[in-house]
């Protein structure tokens, strides 16, 4: 008979189970694949923003020795599905923006490929174009829906009357660039075409490999178990791996022009700057009416953003503000520009990111003007219940988070009035913002156990672990289901042979399939028992209602900030940030704290640094690699300090987890323009803050 272990694994702080092959160098990421006699691709990229592709000439490119193929618009395989027009390449001569894919060259090297692709001469017949984003922009539309699936419009009561009348009304216009992931992978994929079996192989660096699969398998009319994906190991991707994007299609197209050989495929830096996604910039306009003591009657929230003239993409930057605060009156709206510009996609807390930047800074000017401190202005508006649905919270923690989180940072007894302190030739500030991120969860998601004869249990799940550490609070998980030492469990991951598991998105993996694994663990007990016979096996689902209905469910947070701005160059640095979040139950503490510092780190880098230029004469982001695209590193980075709330949430499923991937960005950027504003005195409302914007 077995025996539940005493201690359980989950809630314990382990290292990651693959740490080491990591950091040796052992563990295989998709392009590290050792396969037989490889072939390399190389693309050729569109250098006009909008137009026609007139002429390919391919003549120098074929002459050179090592060259198996190349692919054009006029000799391209026709795909069975490309409804979705990201994935309609090679399909047509037109070009919708510069940097995207027009012909492509198979070498026997990577070196061959490149300069094949360089010899490939391109003619176009070039268009005007508009890659401009403005609050007026003359063909400005709603869209029917925003990323998430809501409504893209909400109103409640009669915001308008409720401004007219309000003693005190913030009325102030927001700005937050173009940004651009840029995990420490590039995407890659290595194609295998199996013509015989009629079988395609993508070993692609991505956060959901069954998503990747059924969407190939649809553009290329195949049926989907006859395409496998495999990832094991990816090194980061912040949303924009989250879907296939146009490079699969293309390397699954070239493995099918070479069957039997495998076609290997990696985005160069510059490239991922115009074919994986990026955040668009946003224009957000906030109106806050209160009275003179800050309480909020009124809040009106309008933003303006991009999207692509070929595929829409509605970032929910406004959606925050319907429940972040109370107010009876509310409303906001979205509305996009269609540009000739790549498409946008998930960039770490779509919409969240830059919609609290907005909000949290505008919170911050209605504390000054009303004179009351920024945390306690916060805690006066504190909703009884989520205003934007009436349903009860589920574990609505934010008070908490801003109390403690300013005892801890020794936020009380500082003086309010901006530009009062400095020592030396710094002006010294501190700057607080909220923090919140829904929580989400992806039905469906299924697990399996089989019993091994090494006396093992063997879990698989076909789920994505892109260095956040999900194997091993995946191990963790199924350890203590099976009530079981950890030793004696064996997680498999990344790959469409396992079991269907949703995408690495939305901070839901954990939760959504943690969910199956307590599901298959609960029927491997029922149909064999504790003491198992090697071989038996077992499946479990994650169910539809693993969350409670009826409760609205969200994680919070509280960030804190010290800054210091140079009163003669106006150089900034944060040597003090403190995050205090409310998340519910913790798997593994050190992976979770690894991911709440990292996503603070990367709103500081939103705050200070990150800005893709696009220059409206070529349509391109002239800033494309990590020379001139800036982001924080060690440097910047000194006093940061995260820690939560413990407890669990009973309403979020059977973990009582919430994510904790993305919710450190929330907030993090406004807390940061706060601090510099009561540091200098001088309110800046576009990101980032370089220091010119501080020597007025």
């Amino acid at each position: 008979m077995t025996t539940t272990p005493s201690t359980p694994s989950v809630g314990r702080p382990l290292t990651r189970l693959e740490g080491e092959a990591k950091v040796t160098g052992l563990a295989p990421y998709a392009y590290e694949y050792a396969l037989a006699d490889p072939l390399y691709l190389g693309p050729v990229l569109s250098t006009v923003a909008r137009g026609r592709v007139s002429a390919v000439d391919t003549a120098r490119a074929e002459e050179l020795p090592g060259v198996r193929a190349v692919l054009t618009p006029a000799n391209a395989e026709r795909l069975a599905d490309t409804e979705d027009r990201e994935f309609a390449v090679l399909q047509s001569d037109e070009v919708s923006f510069r940097g995207q894919f027009v012909a492509a060259v198979v070498a026997d090297t990577p070196e061959t490929a490149r300069e094949a692709a360089g010899l490939v001469d391109v003619a176009y017949e070039t268009l005007a174009h508009d890659v401009t984003l403005t609050a007026d922009h003359p063909r400005l539309y709603r869209p029917e829906a925003v990323n998430t699936g809501v409504e893209a419009d909400t109103e409640q009561g009669d915001p308008d009357a409720a401004l007219a009348r309000a003693a005190v009304v913030v009325d102030r216009t927001y700005r937050t660039p173009m940004e651009h992931n840029n995990p420490m992978e590039p995407h890659t994929t290595v194609a295998l075409w199996d013509e015989g079996g009629g079988r395609l192989t993508l070993y692609d660096s991505t956060q959901g490999a069954h998503p990747v699969r059924h969407t190939v398998a649809g553009v290329f009319g195949l049926d989907p178990e006859r395409v496998r994906v495999v990832a094991p190991y990816v090194g980061g991707g912040f949303g924009s791996k989250g879907s296939a994007h146009a490079h699969n299609v293309l390397a699954a197209m070239a493995a099918r022009a070479v069957p039997g050989r495998p076609v290997k495929f990696a985005l160069t830096r510059q490239q991922m700057f115009s074919l994986v996604g990026y955040r668009t910039p946003t224009i957000q306009r906030l109106r806050l009416g209160a009275d003179r003591d800050g309480r909020l009657d009124a809040v009106v929230h309008d933003v303006v953003e991009q999207t692509s003239k070929i595929k829409e993409f509605a970032e929910q930057s406004g959606v925050c503000t319907r429940m972040m605060y109370a107010a009876p009156h509310r409303r906001t709206t979205h509305r996009l520009a269609p540009l000739d510009a790549p498409i946008p996609f998930w960039m770490r807390a779509p919409g969240e990111a830059p919609g609290m930047y907005a909000l949290e800074s505008a919170m911050d000017e209605l504390a000054h003007e009303c004179g009351v401190d920024p945390v306690e202005l916060r805690l006066r508006n504190e909703p009884p219940v989520d205003p934007s649905t009436g349903e009860p919270w589920s574990d609505r923690a934010l008070v908490r988070c801003l109390r403690e989180g300013a005892e801890r940072f020794g936020w009380h007894g500082r003086d309010p009035a901006p530009g009062a302190r400095r020592e030396g030739d710094w002006l010294v500030g501190t700057g607080v913002a909220s923090a919140m991120y829904p929580h989400m969860v992806n039905p469906g998601s299924v697990a399996e156990i089989r019993y091994g004869e090494d006396r093992r249990y063997h879990v698989g799940i076909g789920a994505a672990d892109i260095g956040t550490g999900a194997l091993t609070a995946l191990t963790q998980i199924a350890a203590d289901a099976l009530g079981r030492p950890l030793s004696e469990v064996v997680v498999s991951i990344g790959d469409t042979d396992l079991p269907e598991a949703s995408v690495a998105g939305g901070s839901s993996g954990t939760t959504s399939w943690g969910a199956a694994l307590v599901a298959a663990a609960r029927v491997f007990r029922a149909e064999h028992g504790e003491a198992p016979a090697p071989g038996a096996s077992a499946r479990g689902t994650a169910p539809e209602d693993t969350a409670t209905p009826g409760y609205s469910q969200y994680s919070f947070g509280a960030h804190f900030v010290e800054a210091r701005v140079h009163a003669d160059t106006g150089e900034i640095r944060v040597p003090r940030m403190l995050g205090l979040f409310s998340v519910g139950r913790v798997v593994n503490p050190r992976t979770a704290r690894s991911q709440f510092l990292g996503g603070m780190v990367m709103g500081l880098s939103m705050a200070l640094y990150e800005q893709s230029v696009v220059d409206p004469a070529f349509g391109h982001v002239v800033n494309h690699d990590l020379a001139q695209y800036h982001v924080a590193v060690h440097a910047d980075v000194s006093g940061l300090e995260a820690d939560w709330l413990e407890g669990e949430d009973p309403h979020a499923g059977p973990l009582g987890s919430r994510g904790v991937g993305e919710i450190g960005i929330v907030g993090t950027a406004a807390a940061v323009a706060n601090a510099c504003h009561h540091a200098t005195g001088v309110r800046v409302r576009n990101l980032p803050l370089t220091p010119d914007l501080f020597l007025r």
